[in-house]
């Protein structure tokens, strides 16, 4: 096999290090570029087992939205199941700030909280 270098802008802080990681047969061989250990974390994260935040919004009765957001970040292919699973929420009023607005979404342990408040 072949090494292989796939190049990374880190989204850790905002100096954004341009980071190449050398790769072969889906190992990580090595990391540079980076100028502090997160973005090393953050490359060898983003090509074994990538991971997002997930934010929009679920329906409050009464017709209006509420913004939430994944509590934690969750895997990557899971992000199209929870929007579907998004879709299906409506929340009763008042919502405030970090109330849990679903449980365990998606199957990934991780819960849906708000971002927003919404009165009665």
């Amino acid at each position: 096999m072949n090494e292989e270098v796939k190049e990374l802008t880190c989204i850790c802080c905002p100096l954004g290090c341009q980071i190449s990681v050398t790769m072969k047969g889906g190992e990580i061989l090595s990391v540079t570029g980076n100028t502090c250990p997160r973005g090393d974390a953050y490359a060898r994260k983003e090509l074994t087992a990538p991971t997002r935040i997930v934010t929009s919004s679920v329906k409050v009765e009464g017709g209006t939205v509420v913004s939430v957001k994944t509590a934690s970040d969750i895997p990557k292919d899971k992000i199209f199941d929870i929007v579907r699973e998004l879709k299906t929420v409506t929340v009763k009023k008042p919502v405030y700030i970090g109330d849990t607005v679903l449980k365990n979404v998606a199957g990934t342990g991780v819960d849906i909280v708000a971002t927003s408040e919404v009165a009665s």
